[in-house]
Parts: structure tokens; sequence; C-alpha cells
């Protein structure tokens, strides 16, 4: 690519937050020093299953990660998986505190963290001492603690009866589910996702420059120009799917764009 091309060099902070019951009280984040379940609650003893479907990995939590001298590698959700060891459970102390993937922790909701899961996936737990079976939303990472191999909401923790014991031996199997090649999946997607590789001052050399690359990548490219400034943005995309556009940020990479990178946006339906 032309000396013209400037490559945007920017550090994607994404931060893992900690699952759990995993966390140390020594952090300043939470409000209170040890997890326990809230004094009242509503009633959990009709809570639903979480609702298995095909959902696109979160730009956030999927990344491979070092911790305490531990290197840990995301699964891939296309390889059947399953795993036995303990479960733990987390409640008040992290409600209403981000997850791994960016979203909110809510107690109530049947959610789980899992190490190495991508985010999100829908996994079916089963209390082996018990034989009780709930299925759950991987949203976060964790637990860290030696043997335990899933941190429960406190919410799926209730349905599998591992409240009062704090931890249960169980079964985990990654629910698997096909992408959905249909119009309702892409209506109901409210995201676009694209590759982002450099930036131009001068609009028609970034349309060249587009040109070129939509033949070397055998992709749709975009030009978009920022709000603040005559800089026009060079990316690739749009894609319905994270993982689409990550299989092209790596292409990116490889060859002359080491730093290209993911950004989302909300779509505009018709």
């Amino acid at each position: 690519m032309r000396t013209a091309i400037r490559i945007l060099t920017l550090t994607l902070g994404f931060t893992l937050f900690l699952a759990g019951c995993s966390t140390t009280s020594t952090s300043k984040r939470y409000d209170i020093e040890d997890d326990h379940a809230p004094e009242s609650s509503p009633s959990l003893d009709h809570i639903e299953d979480a609702q298995p479907r095909y959902e696109p990995k979160s730009l956030a939590g999927n990344s491979n990660y070092t911790l305490r001298g531990q290197h840990y590698q995301i699964l891939s959700a296309d390889q059947p998986f399953s795993q036995s060891g303990l479960a733990s459970w987390y409640g008040k102390k992290f409600h209403g505190h981000q997850t791994s993937n960016g979203e909110i922790y809510d107690m109530f909701s049947m959610t789980a963290a899992h190490k190495t899961l991508p985010l999100p996936s829908y996994v079916k737990v089963t209390n082996t001492s018990n034989g009780k079976t709930a299925i759950v939303r991987v949203n976060d990472r964790g637990p860290f603690h030696e043997g335990r191999i899933i941190d429960l909401s406190m919410a799926a923790a209730t349905k599998l009866d591992v409240i009062g014991h704090g931890t249960a031996p169980v079964s985990i199997e990654l629910l698997q589910m096909p992408k959905p090649d249909t119009e309702e999946w892409q209506s109901a997607n409210p995201k676009w996702f694209f590759v982002q590789l450099a930036a131009f001052s001068d609009l028609s050399k970034a349309q060249l420059a587009a040109q070129k690359l939509k033949a070397a990548f055998h992709t749709p490219v975009d030009v978009k120009k920022a709000e603040a400034a005559a800089i026009y943005r060079l990316r690739l995309g749009p894609y319905l799917d994270s993982q689409e556009a990550e299989q092209h940020r790596d292409q990116a990479r490889e060859n002359q764009f080491p730093e290209a990178f993911i950004v989302s946006e909300q779509r505009v339906l018709n």
C-alpha cells in the first residue's frame, strides 16, 4: 500500500473482569468485601432456563489471556466441548458490575462464568450429586480456583441447589447453535461489524485504496468520514457476524495492516 496510507494506531483497552467468587476481596471496585446472597430476593422457584440461540461472539472477552502465570486459550464454538468439576456461584458483591464481555451482571439471570468458552455461549449444567439440570448463558470469565470449572449466577445456583453448599460437582456441555441463514436473523441483529484499516485526509485516495482492497480481499469495503474532522476511515465490511469480521481482520494483519481492529455500529433497520 502506498505511503499515503497512514495506519491508525489504536490500543483496544479491553479489561478482563474476573468473575464471581474467584475474585479476591482486595479490589476497591466493589461496594462489599465478601460475596453473599441478598437478604431478600424475588422467588426463584420457577425461574426458566436461558433460551439457547445463535449469537455472534462479543468484541470484548474473547482474546486469549494469561493470569497468575497460567495461559488460557479461548475455545472454538464449532467444536464439541464437555467438562466435569466443581461449580461455584457469585451474587450480591458483583451484581450490577460489568462482566468480561461488557454486559452487566444480574444475579437473578441464568448466566455463568467460564475460563475459556467463547462469550457468549450456552451450556447445559448438571449437578451430578442430585441430577438437577439448568441451561445458562456464559458471559463472564472465571472461576480461578483450583478444581472449579464454572461460576454460576445466584439464580442458576439456586435452580441447581448449589447455594446451600457453596460448591457442587457438575458436568457441563456446550450447546452448539447453528448460525441461521434467514432474513429474520438479519433483521433481529442490531449491529454491523467493520475492520478498520487506515485513515486518509484525501477522499479520492481513500476511494482508490478501497477499490484495490475490495479486489484483494474479496469483501465489501467502506469509506466513512469522521464526524469531527476531514478524515476518511478505510474499513472492510460491513459484516453481520463478528466472526466473519475477525477472519478478515486476521487476514489484514497478516498483510499490510498489522494494527487492523474491529469496530461495531448500530444498524439502521428499514
